[in-house]
Parts: C-alpha cells; sequence; structure tokens
C-alpha cells in the first residue's frame, strides 16, 4: 500500500516506510522529527519544473504533464517503491500546503497505475 501525507503532519508506526520525495528538505523540521527512511531527491521534479510552477493551482495540469515527462526516466527508483510497497506500507512524504496539487500526488498517481 502506497500514500501520501505531509511530512509536518505527526508521525505515526502505521505510515510504514517513509520516503520524502521534495528535492529541498522542508523548512522548519528536524531530521529526528522527520522520521524520514530515505529521502529520495532524485525523483522529485527538477529544480527547474519546481521553480516554475511555484505551487500555484493554475498550473497544476501543466505540471503535472511536465512531471509525469520528467518520471519516465525514473524507473529504476519507481520500482523501487513498488518493491517496498509489496511487503510493506509506504508513505510518500512532501512538504506542500496543499493537498491536492503537488508531486506526491502525481508520483501516487503514476506508482498506482
Amino acid at each position: 500500500m502506497i500514500q501520501t501525507k505531509r511530512v509536518y503532519e505527526d508521525f505515526s508506526e502505521s505510515d510504514g516506510y517513509r520516503i520524502l520525495v521534495d528535492r529541498l528538505w522542508p523548512r522548519g523540521v528536524s531530521k529526528d522529527n522527520a522520521h524520514v527512511d530515505e529521502w529520495l531527491k532524485d525523483i522529485a521534479p527538477s529544480d527547474a519544473l519546481r521553480k516554475w510552477f511555484h505551487h500555484e493551482d493554475g498550473k497544476f495540469n501543466e505540471f503535472r504533464t511536465r512531471y509525469l515527462a520528467e518520471l519516465k526516466d525514473k524507473k529504476e527508483l519507481l520500482e523501487g517503491i513498488r518493491q517496498r510497497a509489496k511487503h510493506h506500507r509506504v508513505t510518500l512524504l512532501y512538504g506542500a500546503k496543499d493537498e491536492v496539487h503537488n508531486q506526491a500526488q502525481v508520483l501516487l498517481e503514476v506508482l498506482k497505475g
């Protein structure tokens, strides 16, 4: 099972294996308090795409399209997450305030697809 969660939400044992899918470490979160098992910076959107999107809802559809194109080159990382999820619950952690329009949701869609 794969799910998403804001890294700012409280840690729970039920999260299982926690993967941070942001390119930058979230502000104000210590590494100890984040309880991150793995930080997959390379699966996050490129710096150029992240800066262009800037979490503007009106750009989300185009962001999604561009991020999906970037993910085509990340097959090994995607497969690693899928394999882990066969045996453990996996939680994709992200820092964005918007719980719908963010890269973790796009990533979840790809991993479940």
